[in-house]
């Protein structure tokens, strides 16, 4: 048995840290050869949400008089739960004006997404902006509705998939606080509530994918394995830890896999996310250990 070792010495300098080469001395002939990986060790630091995921943008509408405004919220690349995404909301309303004070200095905006837990959903709130505020409050900078009415929110393709909401998903207007919300929806539609005061709460109608990587799949050049499309993978990891945090695994039994018979001067592993896209990692601090094995060490036939 032979062991191969990949670390950030073998990483492509492409910056995406998901492509490692070993390189071996000299040239090599591999005849009836199985690998397997051995150990993991890399941090959980690859990112949810990402323009190149095309999953960072969603917009919002504000009506100052009769104009309506569409903003787009575009989320920086990282890493994001639901509560950071809406401190992120939180922070955009407050650069376009859409939002105002209360009368004991708290801050009020047009909408929220939250987790609702016991549904298993992300919820979106949507708030009735008022033609006035009463004394002592703060108007808000970007001006009142002539009607009250709530912002329409739509959540476009790919950051739906975040949220748990159908492709390009969208709120309600209820201009003049006149919406109904529809009875008994089925499993295609949100379930919707509306109070009394004009606030209209969505649920996800499906189950939200806050990180759509939530694997990462170890792909070896010169693997062919006519079971599996791609051929060439061979592992599969799920991060146990939180974000930041060293992942750390070693499989309870190696998984082999036939190596192309040939002639080697190197062996390439790259590190995928769910799409089977190069998974761009942000810690390039990483060890893989693989083992190689004979055939007849494996008593395959």
């Amino acid at each position: 048995m032979f062991v191969i070792v990949f670390n950030q010495n073998n990483l492509v300098p492409d910056g995406g840290n998901n492509q490692l080469v070993y390189k071996f001395p000299s040239s090599i002939m591999l005849t009836d050869k199985f690998i397997s990986i051995s150990n993991i060790s890399l941090y959980y630091s690859w990112f949810n949400i990402t323009q190149a995921l095309a999953n960072n943008t969603f917009t919002y509408t504000w009506t100052s008089g009769a104009i309506q405004t569409t903003y787009t919220i575009t989320i920086p690349d990282g890493l994001y739960g639901i509560p950071e995404i809406n401190g992120y909301m939180q922070f955009v309303f407050i650069n376009n004006g859409t939002y105002w004070i209360t009368d004991n200095g708290s801050y009020a905006y047009p909408f929220e997404l939250i987790l609702n837990a016991s549904r298993y959903a992300v919820q979106l709130n949507t708030y009735l902006i008022p033609t006035s505020l009463p004394a002592g409050y703060t108007p808000p900078p970007a001006g009142f509705p002539t009607v009250a009415c709530n912002p329409v929110v739509i959540f476009p393709q790919f950051f739906n998939e975040i949220v748990g909401y159908n492709v390009n998903f969208t709120s309600a207007y209820n201009q003049g606080n006149t919406y109904v919300p529809p009875t008994n929806p089925t499993q295609s539609q949100n379930y919707v509530s509306k109070d009394g005061a004009g606030t209209i709460s969505y649920l996800s109608n499906f189950a939200p994918n806050v990180q759509p990587n939530n694997q990462v799949l170890f792909s070896m050049s010169n693997i062919n394995n006519p079971y599996t499309s791609p051929s060439s993978i061979i592992y599969s990891l799920n991060p146990n830890v939180l974000v930041g945090e060293q992942i750390y695994e070693t499989p309870p039994q190696f998984m082999w896999n036939k190596l192309i018979d040939g002639t080697y001067t190197e062996l390439r592993l790259s590190l995928l996310g769910n799409n089977l896209r190069p998974l761009i990692i942000n810690d390039p601090n990483m060890t893989i250990l693989c083992v190689i094995r004979d055939k007849s060490e494996l008593q395959v036939i």
